[in-house]
């Protein structure tokens, strides 16, 4: 019988298990286009089918070849919610009404195969002894393995996978503890301030050409002390909890309902598919920011001198060299930067998988909507609030790493003895009516550029995830809201040393971000607008 110019063979229903009833079918190869004789085409091989369900067109996510070779080996694997409905399509030869009842008889089917496990299970240990270990590892649904294992599995039958960036960076986000890389960052910042005041540059002064004492110890640095011992950390962490929120739960309930394998490996293949940009920053971390940075602005000035750049805990041996030499000094500030463009280059690479996280539930809620009888609307409201929610946290600390890397950089070049006293005496000049804040020295500023480029990175995430997800969404007004901390976080590091008084203005959009890290919406509100009447915060 043939439907579409395709193999039609009708459901059974004599009480088979999907394995049972899978393996007829591949073997007729049922729903395969016949030949140019007229001819049926062959059986189905796991690439045929594979390529088949994923070039069905309302079937945005695809399905992974290594899911289809599970269906075709002797074992006790099942096929998941989503999967029965793709395959029903290729039995049912794309007519409604035989992949309706396709449909219902592999549910039947699987819902067999799920009760012969459950007896097998009850069966006791004795019984599993006998069941070879082949069938012992896929003793589970396909939705129940993880990707990792598969690749595994995979990986020792055939030729090992080429070395992946991409993969090993987003590898530091999901695996293990979430306090694994936080922790490490905050751990590398805390050696620094020992070794500082080991070396005894913690703490210590210079006297300007205009008299001025200036401190410019390493720990009174807010770019390093601030920057790697809270906002980085907290950046990470964020990070990783959108990452395994996404992964873990968001991801798999609305791309495949559950399949986790699929659902896995689908969210590799986004990965890999910017690989090219992780390369791209880490290249940009580990040579400019921080080879190259560190030769110009830190050892050139101190072997040879010169440099039209502020003095610092870095060059602090020209002209205190009875606190630290220069071999200590190139020898420390050589760790330093090693540690800053390495951490720099895990805060891209977070950017990165915010904007691999957004991009990912843009393109799934994209196909559900096109799948009329299937109703994920609350679903994808809520994924996209949780998303956007994680994605304007790590905003703030970006911008706010920015910030201080920019307050730092123009408190060298002013006429403050500490950063401290320079940022109250703004704050006061404001109301007392004085305009010499901004009055001091005028150095190269390597640290404003690089500033600026966080700030252009950080918000561009931001900025998309806001059109993807926000634009037709339910969430306006606290997608306004967020919107409005970030504008005033950027507008407040753009004018930082424009004006006395600005860190009036820097005060207050600070401490509205840190609420805003508490309590993203800035007040609770109703999930009215994410379409329910619950209450939402």
């Amino acid at each position: 019988m043939f439907r579409n110019g395709k193999l039609f063979l009708p459901p059974p229903r004599d009480g088979s298990d999907f394995k049972e009833l899978f393996k007829r079918l591949a073997a007729a190869g049922a729903g395969r286009p016949l030949g140019k004789d007229g001819f049926p085409a062959g059986p189905w091989t796991p690439e045929l089918l594979a390529e088949a369900i994923s070039q069905i067109d309302s079937n945005r996510v695809g399905v992974d070849l290594r899911t289809v070779q599970l269906w075709f080996q002797e074992n006790e694997k099942g096929i998941s919610t989503a999967n029965i409905r793709w395959l029903a399509r290729i039995f049912g030869c794309d007519d409604p009404v035989a992949t309706s009842e396709w449909q219902m008889e592999l549910s039947a089917a699987q819902s067999r195969l799920s009760a012969k496990r459950r007896e097998w299970k009850r069966a006791g240990s004795s019984a599993a002894q006998e069941i070879p270990d082949k069938a012992l590892t896929a003793t589970f649904d396909d939705e129940t393995d993880s990707p990792a294992e598969l690749t595994r599995d995979t990986d020792a039958k055939g030729p090992r996978r080429r070395f992946s960036l991409a993969r090993k960076s987003e590898a530091f986000f999901s695996h293990g503890s979430p306090l694994n890389l936080p922790a490490s960052v905050f751990a590398g910042m805390t050696a620094l301030g020992f070794l500082s005041y080991i070396i005894g540059i913690h703490n210590v002064t210079y006297e300007r050409a205009d008299g001025l004492v200036k401190q410019v110890g390493f720990l009174w640095a807010v770019n390093w002390t601030l920057d790697f011992m809270v906002f980085l950390p907290l950046f990470f962490f964020f990070v990783i909890e959108l990452l395994v929120f996404w992964k873990s739960e968001g991801r798999r309930k609305l791309a495949a309902q559950g399949d986790q394998v699929e659902s896995g490996d689908a969210w590799l293949r986004n990965v890999d598919a910017s690989s090219y940009t992780y390369w791209s920053a880490f290249l940009i971390c580990l040579l400019f920011a921080g080879l190259f940075q560190w030769i110009g602005v830190s050892l050139i000035p101190l072997m040879k001198g010169g440099g039209n750049y502020a003095m610092d805990w870095g060059k602090i041996a020209l002209v205190r060299p009875e606190v630290i030499s220069v071999p200590e000094t190139v020898v420390f500030t050589g760790l330093a930067y090693l540690y800053m463009c390495l951490v720099f280059y895990l805060f891209f690479a977070g950017l990165i998988l915010l904007y691999t996280v957004v991009h990912d539930l843009w393109r799934i809620g994209g196909g559900l909507k096109k799948l009329p009888h299937v109703d994920h609307q609350q679903d994808l409201n809520e994924a996209c609030l949780t998303v956007m929610r994680g994605v304007f946290r790590c905003t703030v600390l970006g911008v706010l790493v920015a910030i201080w890397m920019k307050v730092q950089s123009s408190y060298l070049a002013s006429s403050g003895e500490n950063i401290v006293a320079w940022l109250v005496g703004d704050m006061s000049s404001m109301f007392q009516g004085r305009d010499d804040v901004s009055t001091g020295f005028r150095y190269r500023m390597p640290t404003h550029y690089s500033s600026l480029l966080i700030v252009i990175s950080t918000c561009f995430v931001f900025l998309y995830g806001s059109i993807r997800l926000g634009v037709g969404g339910r969430f306006h007004a606290p997608l306004w809201k967020m919107s409005a901390v970030v504008a005033l976080l950027v507008v407040s590091y753009l004018l930082i040393d424009a004006f006395a008084g600005f860190s009036t203005l820097l005060a207050i959009s600070v401490l509205v971000a840190l609420y805003g890290l508490f309590d993203p919406g800035l007040g609770r509100w109703r999930a009215s607008e994410l379409g329910n009447d619950q209450s939402v915060s």
